[in-house]
């Protein structure tokens, strides 16, 4: 009979998260691995594999949790547009609130790509995710009469998941009126696209 684990894997991958989270990929040692999450490295690499392994997998979690976040916010009941200038409003908010962390797909698309495929392969995924449910969202803003018959949800997604993600590079400097500027800027674009 094989030896029972003795931590929970789950809290060991969130501590492992927030890690790479606070310092970076190539910043986070394995020795600072075995230090934060409190077990032996042959533990970690048991159980994850190698830091790559663990990376993709604190990723992929980060990913799950704010992915889902943003379609329940652009899901919820009421008129479409006003969901989406929530977004946007949440956005600012949560980039003023930030400890400088940022976050953590955008950190790990400015630290690693284009050279890491993997994590390519999941920045695109969460970043096409931000940009359906937008474009959804968006879709049903056209159909509520909010926005023109002529408007293109699509090509208005995407300027937002570029503004987006701009405005959580940007909420690393010290200026917190650039983001809510810019967000200013997107949100005029969006009521410039009324009837």
């Amino acid at each position: 009979m094989g030896r029972s684990k003795e931590f929970e894997p789950q809290e060991a991958l969130r501590a492992a998260l927030d890690l790479f989270w606070e310092r970076g990929y190539e910043a986070t040692s394995m020795s600072d691995l075995v230090e934060r999450l409190g077990i032996g490295r042959a533990s970690i690499y048991g159980t994850f594999g190698s830091k790559q392994e663990l990376f993709l997998q604190a990723l992929d979690r980060y990913v799950s949790e704010t992915d889902a976040r943003v379609i329940e916010r652009l899901s919820r009941p009421g008129r479409a547009l006003s969901a989406v200038r929530e977004l946007v409003e949440w956005y600012v908010e949560e980039t003023e609130r930030d400890d400088g962390r940022g976050c953590l797909v955008v950190n790990a698309a400015v630290e690693l790509l284009p050279a890491n495929e993997a994590v390519a392969r999941r920045v695109e995924a969460s970043w096409r995710t931000l940009e359906v449910a937008l474009a959804t969202a968006l879709s049903r803003a056209r159909v509520e009469g909010d926005l023109r018959p002529d408007a293109d949800p699509l090509s208005l997604a995407r300027f937002l998941v570029v503004v987006l993600q701009g405005l959580r590079v940007v909420g690393k400097g010290a200026d917190r009126h650039r983001g809510r500027d810019a967000a200013r800027q997107a949100l005029a674009v969006l009521v410039g696209q009324y009837n």
